[in-house]
């Protein structure tokens, strides 16, 4: 099976990382020049005969191996080739009134920045042109073009160190590495796919069950049949989203006539996604390696559909819908579930958040934020109750008596536990993702 090993890198010194960000604009340079030939034909110009493939690859590849190396430049080319592809194959399907699996019409490729206002550092090595040594001293070396060895007077491979360890350390053998500089949080970032046998990652020890309220401001509240709760916070996620929503609108507002966007804001957008995904991303490796720990193979999420379209205010369903991107969450959590061995089923939770656990009732309950009260002397955190009951409607048995819930906020790195009064005391986190993590240095350059 296919996985991928996601990574922090760090340059060994200031020219080390110097020559590194010369080697990522130049591989953004030669996509810019090859999707510019491309683009050129797709839309006729004069001076630009025959279709996208008969760009002048071999010249263009020819002008920058000596900067990149032979087969980086191959492969920055190629990628670029499969973009258009896609594009093609994308506008095909937008076109087929049988075929709804595109809805909107796509745009060819787009460029990686300019030279002016700066480009996006973000290079594709070939699986033979670079080594990756996990341990004490873990590092990645790749492959440099003659021409910028000369200039920084460096010898072999770019040595770079590696932070934390990899999920996936033993592969039968690794893809194309992908490495790019990351605006978000200004760090280098390398991401291999590898191959592992079906059997690197065991099943659950046992046969426990979660259920997932998925929400505006709590974006995950999470309940287990062994009894443990979790909650994950995103006020300041989303405030952040919509600061950075508010900025786009205000500089496409001043854009002349006739155009819609500009780099600054195509790089605001980036750097919007980028940060939700990270955080995605690392709710998903923590709160799936705690159910995995507490043996739960089976984790329910509810289906938002009928519950948006009948309940959700407006400004809820944008923050689910535009800001958490609920289908985009759902399926990078049954992949990372894939992992560790957990089944994913999306079913109905309709009318859980307003009912009450302890008589029944969803007409009399009222929510106020992020509390649930029922004439019947109930009260209790909605989401959490929500997800509690979404449980007991699957597995049609009463959930264990609840430990205090533990809680999480995102810090830009971590899903941090934090404490609430009459609550147990800050948790420690342990994320076995290897992006964050501080690493092992590496001693020297090769």
């Amino acid at each position: 099976m296919k996985r991928t090993n996601t990574f922090a890198v760090r340059p060994l010194s200031e020219t080390g990382e110097q020559l590194l960000r010369d080697l990522l604009d130049a591989s953004a340079a030669l996509w810019n020049e090859v999707n510019y030939q491309r683009l050129m034909r797709y839309n006729d110009e004069d001076g630009f005969e025959g279709d996208v493939w008969d760009a002048d690859t071999g010249r263009l590849e020819g002008k920058y191996k000596g900067v990149l190396g032979a087969s980086t430049a191959q492969q920055v080319i190629r990628k670029n080739n499969e973009a258009w592809r896609g594009f093609f194959e994308n506008k095909k399907a937008c076109h087929d009134a049988s075929n709804a699996s595109v809805t909107e019409h796509p745009e060819p490729p787009g460029f990686r920045g300019n030279e002016d206002d700066g480009r996006q550092l973000k290079t594709v090595i070939r699986n033979t042109s670079y080594t990756v040594e996990w341990g004490d001293r873990s590092r990645l070396e790749i492959l440099v073009g003659s021409e910028l060895k000369d200039r920084y007077d460096h010898t072999g491979r770019l040595r770079l160190e590696i932070a934390g360890n990899p999920n996936w350390p033993d592969y039968e053998k690794q893809g194309r590495l992908d490495l790019w500089y990351d605006e978000t949080d200004s760090t280098f970032r390398a991401s291999q796919p590898v191959t592992v046998s079906d059997e690197t990652r065991a099943t659950p020890l046992a046969s426990e069950k979660a259920a997932l309220d998925i929400g505006a401001n709590n974006l995950v509240a999470c309940t287990t049949t062994t009894g443990e709760q979790y909650l994950y916070e995103g006020r300041e996620l989303f405030h952040r989203f919509r600061e950075t929503t508010r900025e786009i609108a205000r500089l496409q507002s001043k854009l002349p006539d006739g155009r819609y966007s500009s780099e600054h804001i195509r790089r605001l957008y980036h750097k919007r996604t980028r940060r939700r995904d990270h955080a995605q991303e690392a709710l998903c490796r923590d709160l799936l390696e705690r159910l995995y720990e507490e043996g739960v193979d089976t984790v329910y999420i509810g289906g938002l559909t009928d519950v948006l379209e009948t309940h959700w205010l407006v400004e809820t369903n944008a923050k689910t819908h535009n800001f958490w991107s609920f289908k985009k969450f759902t399926e990078r959590l049954a992949c990372t579930a894939e992992e560790y061995g957990i089944s994913v089923e999306v079913r109905s939770e309709a009318w859980t958040s307003q009912e009450c656990p302890q008589c029944g009732s969803t007409d009399r309950t009222t929510r106020h934020q992020d509390t649930l009260t029922c004439p019947c002397g109930f009260k209790g955190h909605a989401d959490l109750t929500a997800s509690e009951t979404f449980l007991e409607r699957q597995t049609e048995q009463s959930a264990r008596p609840m430990a205090r819930p533990v809680r999480f906020e995102w810090d830009d790195h971590n899903w941090s536990g934090i404490s609430h009064p009459h609550e147990s005391p800050k948790e420690q986190r342990t994320d076995p993702s290897t992006v964050h993590r501080n690493g092992n240095i590496v001693s020297s350059e090769s």
